[in-house]
């Protein structure tokens, strides 16, 4: 969490310095911060007591820093502690920025996450006491918060009560009716005393002591449970002019849980554009404190095979569904967790009276197969992303382009998923399989080398994928041009030298646009990166020799970051003799330019005479930008 406000004080010449320096740190981060001292110095808030100024400040501050001993810190704060869910975040750190510890409000406050922090700033060892951290367990309290998570305990034990079954280990159930980024590292990361459920009515109640719950939904299980809200719910609504917005509110606050969902959960709401001004739309918005969103009769159209069209809506605004039709909007899904339901405010007889609404889920948030087009890298298994890795190691068929891929990428999946290469496969077979996988809920990854976006062939799967409605997400890659630099130990883009990278390929069987041939693009003569042409690189050599200057220095690398990797360096005049003495034509990147041989070349952003938003010039004459 981001603290606001924070409070540094310290009480000697020494603890001011370093506290100057974590002001410095922190303002850099957006908070605001200021030094406290009872000692006279430049740029310190002077204060005669440090406690009288802690009794004063210990409720107006999200966050206190104290510099020096421990005792001290305890001393100052001890009068006014209240409770965890009031508490301010208090970390101490000694004079020699060793140790960084967190004081009160480890987890609520966010003293935890501001120990580490700081300690990462400082070089210095945190400490942390509070038991889920020691063990490496989930703070249950916090659990979700930068997601928008909202915690409802349930049940005839407290919180804490529940935190401390959860960190003596008794058996615990997590039900995940959803899924996001959270969700995701819960499942990676859950205990061995945790078992994971999908569906509630499958939890065996007799066997655990604890739910754990993520949901929208309304339940009332056996056992003390704490329930997750994140706001996964989206909902549309219509009503009669001028409905009066406090019989709304009312009516609406126990519409939802009627239906079995949480308020807590809503994620936003939405109508027709001429409801943009409806007081009590707008009252429920601010109140829940959640994006109106209005939409145009020809947009609410577009949403097809709406379950309880209306003649009347028709007839009366030009489009069968306003409220199905915006919760589909707004949830990017045409599904419907409520049809349209209407109802009437009580104790009202006559018009208005009357709205209506229908709730969707966020299309992210259904728990439902799903592909993910993952970036391999170059071929080095430590080059793939945290998030490519992650969801190799979560996948249950991972189908890797085989002849590109390295096989020892796969070694990260899971015990029991299928492993396939797809090097003699053709589309059709390719997306038969992943769409058995994906139709019956499970988790596909489709492996590329380098990044997928470039020569990786995946439009025509997108748009297959987009007509059998398979949802699908791309994860980034390492490009080869990237390793290339690195091997080379270079930088692609030297300050007035060249500016500019051109990935390409030379013209094959696949043919290349008029203007996108190599002697068109050599122009220019930018760092070029030349994939899928070690093949033809005599044409392509003849090509950039009309441009480029026969003695611009040329690299052909072979199989970069892997264990066979070989690079080659020359000039354009020898490309084709390079290529010939490198003996291979596949996985093979031409990089050709000026930039493979240049030093000296001063970038202004880090010249001490050069400002910027970020660093003052440190000479009386700046550098022209």
């Amino acid at each position: 969490m981001m603290h606001k406000s924070v409070a540094i004080i310290a009480l000697t010449s020494r603890g001011i310095a370093l506290g100057k320096s974590v002001q410095s740190w922190l303002r850099d981060s957006g908070s605001q911060a200021e030094v406290v001292s009872p000692r006279d110095d430049e740029g310190v808030t002077p204060v005669s007591s440090v406690s009288a100024y802690v009794e004063r400040m210990f409720r107006q501050h999200d966050a206190f820093i104290f510099i020096g001993a421990l005792g001290i810190t305890v001393r100052a704060i001890a009068p006014f502690f209240g409770n965890k869910q009031i508490d301010p975040a208090v970390v101490n750190c000694d004079e020699n920025a060793l140790f960084v510890q967190a004081v009160l409000s480890g987890h609520k406050g966010g003293a935890n996450e501001l120990s580490l922090r700081l300690s990462r700033f400082l070089g210095a060892q945190p400490v942390l006491s509070t038991s889920s951290d020691v063990q490496g367990l989930w703070p249950l309290d916090i659990l979700g918060r930068d997601a928008g998570w909202s915690v409802e305990p349930k049940g005839n034990r407290s919180l804490s009560f529940m935190m401390a079954d959860f960190v003596n280990h008794k058996r615990t159930a997590l039900l995940l009716d959803v899924r996001d980024r959270v969700t995701d590292m819960l499942e990676r990361t859950v205990p061995d005393f945790v078992d994971v459920y999908f569906d509630y009515d499958t939890i065996p109640f007799d066997s655990c002591s604890l739910l754990l719950a993520v949901t929208p939904r309304i339940y009332n299980p056996s056992v003390p449970a704490v329930f997750y809200r994140p706001k996964v719910l989206c909902v549309g609504v219509g009503c009669e002019k001028g409905i009066d917005p406090e019989g709304f509110m009312k009516t609406f606050e126990t519409a939802l849980p009627e239906l079995g969902y949480s308020p807590r959960s809503l994620h936003s709401i939405a109508s027709i554009d001429l409801k943009s001004g409806e007081p009590a739309f707008n009252l429920l918005a601010e109140r829940s404190g959640v994006p109106f969103n209005c939409f145009s009769r020809e947009e609410l159209e577009t949403v097809p095979d709406v379950p309880t069209p209306s003649e009347t809506v028709m007839r009366k605004i030009g489009t069968p569904s306003v409220a199905e039709a915006s919760a589909a909007l707004l949830a990017g899904d045409a599904s419907w967790l409520v049809p349209k339901r209407k109802y009437a405010l009580p104790g009202v007889e006559h018009a208005p009276r009357y709205f209506t609404l229908s709730a969707s889920l966020l299309a992210g948030a259904r728990r439902r197969g799903r592909i993910a087009i993952v970036g391999a890298g170059p071929g080095d298994p430590e080059l793939i992303t945290l998030r490519g890795r992650r969801y190799l190691e979560q996948a249950d068929l991972v189908l890797y382009a085989g002849s590109l891929v390295p096989e020892k990428l796969t070694h990260a999946a899971k015990p029991g998923a299928l492993v396939r290469s797809s090097a003699d496969m053709a589309l059709e077979e390719q997306i038969e399989l992943m769409q058995q996988f994906c139709r019956t809920g499970r988790f596909v990854v489709r492996l590329h080398t380098g990044d997928p976006s470039i020569y990786g062939a995946i439009q025509e799967q997108m748009e297959l994928f987009d007509e059998l409605g398979l949802p699908y997400e791309i994860v980034p890659g390492v490009s080869s041009f990237q390793a290339a630099a690195a091997a080379l130990r270079t930088e692609f883009t030297i300050p007035e030298t060249v500016q500019t990278i051109i990935l390409t390929r030379g013209e094959g069987r696949t043919p290349v646009p008029e203007k996108e041939r190599l002697s068109e693009l050599a122009r220019s003569t930018s760092t070029m990166c030349i994939y899928l042409s070690a093949g033809i690189v005599r044409k392509v050599q003849d090509e950039l020799l009309q441009h480029y200057p026969p003695h611009t220095p040329v690299a052909a690398c072979y199989r970069l970051t892997r264990d066979d990797q070989e690079i080659l360096r020359g000039e354009l005049s020898g490309l084709g003799d390079l290529v010939s003495r490198l003996g291979k034509s596949n996985t093979v990147l031409l990089v050709v330019g000026v930039a493979l041989q240049v030093r000296g070349k001063r970038s202004k952003l880090y010249h001490p005479v050069f400002s910027h938003g970020f660093r003052a010039a440190s000479e009386a004459t700046e550098a022209e930008p």
